[in-house]
């Protein structure tokens, strides 16, 4: 038998497609999230959500761990995207008497500056997760991961030279226009979206701080289970574990060079010592 991972490229496609359709036509009857995992990218993020999915209460979309629709697909509308979650039937099934309660993972929600109004906007009530990781770390791995995927072609110093100029004007735009996609903002943040104060301090407005847990994956990968245990405290879901928590998606590569790490340590100090003020504590990498 042919597994789905090793079917033509245009069998996965037409089962996507045929997927997406039927979530639409029996949208009245699906889930919407209950929570978010709102960031960051290169943070762990994939780690996480398998863990989580893997609670019998919790249960992810229909086909990837992120549907990106309060970034990049917004005007698809909330039926298309209600699409992409089980039927609530099904969910409570799997769930076996408790309450199941449905999410997704986006690395870009947080950092898209349109993204955290819509979420308030058509998710009362949702709670979001935000799982950050040394600044300096991630933007470094980010550039690693735009470059295999052919999304960066430029070294990283000199794309960290380019981003004032890539990232010109590309906010405004965002948010004059709920259907323009910036490349840019997208895939060349490297600095940006390391400069995590601004982007919890919205959340924290919109949300209020008792909807918002702010997590490290510092913390996450180094002593996993009272973090899960966290989590799950935060959600209200009954007490579990799985078997193990694994590593996803990292990326080995050499070392940073001592003068871009000197570079980037200064250019986030002040973001640093920002989060610590608005958090009451140290972040994990400056413990």
């Amino acid at each position: 038998m042919i597994s789905r991972s090793d079917a033509p490229q245009w069998v996965k496609d037409a089962g996507r497609a045929a997927t997406r359709t039927g979530g639409r036509l029996t949208a009245g009857a699906r889930m919407l999230p209950d929570f978010l995992m709102v960031g960051t990218q290169r943070g762990g993020t994939t780690s996480l959500f398998r863990a989580l999915a893997a609670h019998p209460s919790v249960t992810g979309p229909n086909l990837h761990k992120g549907v990106h629709y309060f970034d990049v697909n917004y005007p698809r509308g909330l039926s298309w995207y209600r699409g992409h979650f089980p039927v609530r039937a099904l969910a409570e099934r799997r769930a076996a008497g408790a309450r199941p309660l449905a999410f997704e993972s986006a690395g870009y929600y947080m950092h898209h500056p349109c993204a955290a109004e819509r979420i308030a906007r058509d998710l009362p009530g949702v709670k979001l997760i935000a799982l950050l990781r040394d600044p300096v770390e991630r933007a470094y791995s980010a550039h690693k991961h735009e470059l295999a995927r052919g999304f960066e072609t430029e070294p990283f110093e000199r794309a960290l030279d380019l981003e004032p100029e890539r990232l010109a004007g590309e906010v405004e735009r965002l948010r004059a226009d709920p259907g323009y996609l910036s490349h840019a903002h997208r895939h060349h943040s490297y600095l940006d979206r390391g400069q995590y104060a601004e982007q919890i301090e919205r959340l924290f407005g919109l949300f209020g701080r008792d909807r918002v847990l702010v997590l490290y994956a510092e913390d996450f990968f180094g002593d996993p289970e009272p973090c899960y245990d966290r989590i799950l405290d935060f959600l209200g879901l009954p007490a579990w574990r799985p078997a193990s928590f694994e590593r996803h998606n990292a990326r080995p590569g050499s070392p940073l060079p001592d003068r871009l790490l000197t570079r980037l340590r200064d250019h986030y100090a002040p973001h640093d010592d920002a989060l610590a003020e608005l958090l009451g504590a140290e972040p994990a990498w400056r413990r």
